[in-house]
């Protein structure tokens, strides 16, 4: 009874964006590096003789998983601006959209006195405001932690202006999706850099919804993370999109040109599953919310179990309520309050 009251409220919830567009399905191969004139104008069903681009995503994906280290590489920046609380600095991606280039993130330092110097990269959510998470930035600052807010690719600023949405960090195009995904990977570790040289000794990263899956992955590939707190979880990037609440729009877009087998195999790459034995020697909170229909429940369930079977050492908290009631109250007290506690414990 009480999941078909939660379940009710986060279609509630959800409806409210009205502003969701169904785009047209695209296989992206202008975003994937090294693809052939050929490869990029193949027929869908690989007549002809030439490879189909789904064949070709497919195989580029198991290479980036297989050569992550490389996929997840970070050049190296000094270009960065602190201006007030704004930090900004240039993205390791140039995408076509030049506002997107530029990251901006919103400092919050801790201005204690005492204590070894703490830091956490917070991402949030898909299609966050420019609020979004400061309150939870303000509050790690009561932890003593000071906090480094990045706003996501195609997010508040760095939005061009025929999007209403950050539609195209998440979308029907599919090899944008797993470029633009790891793009947010390299803007994040490009920020945990600036914060070592700010003489931080101790750097956790914190991630929701989206942002969790973005913080796994960054910390897979960045040594000088200790600590990681992923808020609504899921192995697979391909399977909430292909059965979210939040997702449906996108799914639409997906319907009748590729499978979910087919999309799985080819968003590995920006997915958790395949780095798990990379976060092994960090410290793990898992967190997920019980009557989830964005994150469904038995995805999150799948990761934990994962977790388990390998001994990978983690804290687990289930939250009691859904994925858009996480963030009211007084769910969003408890949640912010698990996730700071064991952040400052960790760092």
């Amino acid at each position: 009874m009480l999941s078909g009251v939660f379940h009710a409220w986060e279609r509630r919830l959800a409806s409210v964006s009205t502003d969701r567009v169904v785009r047209p399905f695209e296989w992206g191969l202008d975003w994937i590096p090294h693809s052939s004139s050929e490869e990029r104008h193949a027929g869908g069903d690989g007549t002809g003789g030439m490879t189909s681009p789904g064949a070709h995503l497919e195989r580029w994906a198991d290479k980036m998983v297989a050569a992550s280290d490389q996929f997840f590489a970070l050049p190296p920046c000094e270009d960065f601006t602190l201006d007030g609380e704004w930090l900004t600095y240039p993205s390791a991606v140039e995408t076509p959209h030049g506002e997107n280039n530029l990251v901006r993130a919103r400092y919050l330092p801790d201005h204690s006195p005492v204590g070894r110097k703490r830091a956490v990269i917070v991402l949030p959510q898909w299609n966050a405001d420019a609020e979004g998470h400061v309150g939870l930035c303000r509050l790690l600052n009561r932890f003593k932690i000071s906090a480094l807010r990045l706003s996501l690719p195609y997010h508040d600023d760095r939005m061009p202006p025929e999007l209403q949405r950050a539609d195209y960090i998440v979308s029907s195009n599919v090899g944008r999706t797993a470029q633009v995904c790891r793009q947010a990977v390299l803007d994040a570790r490009r920020g945990v850099e600036w914060l070592a040289s700010q003489g931080y000794e101790s750097i956790g990263i914190l991630g929701t919804s989206l942002g969790s899956c973005l913080a796994m992955l960054t910390a897979a590939h960045e040594p000088r993370l200790r600590a990681a707190a992923l808020n609504h979880i899921s192995p697979y990037f391909a399977d909430v999109v292909w059965s979210g609440l939040s997702t449906d729009h996108v799914r639409q877009g997906l319907d009748g040109h590729i499978d979910l087998e087919s999309l799985r195999r080819i968003w590995m790459p920006i997915s958790p599953y395949p780095y798990l034995e990379r976060v092994r020697e960090k410290r793990l909170l898992l967190v997920y919310a019980r009557y989830d229909l964005t994150f469904p429940v038995d995805l999150s369930r799948m990761l934990v179990d994962e977790f388990r079977r390998r001994g990978i050492e983690h804290q687990l908290a289930v939250l009691p309520c859904g994925h858009y009631s996480t963030g009211l109250g007084p769910f969003k007290w408890l949640d912010g309050l698990t996730l700071c506690r064991f952040l400052s414990k960790s760092l």
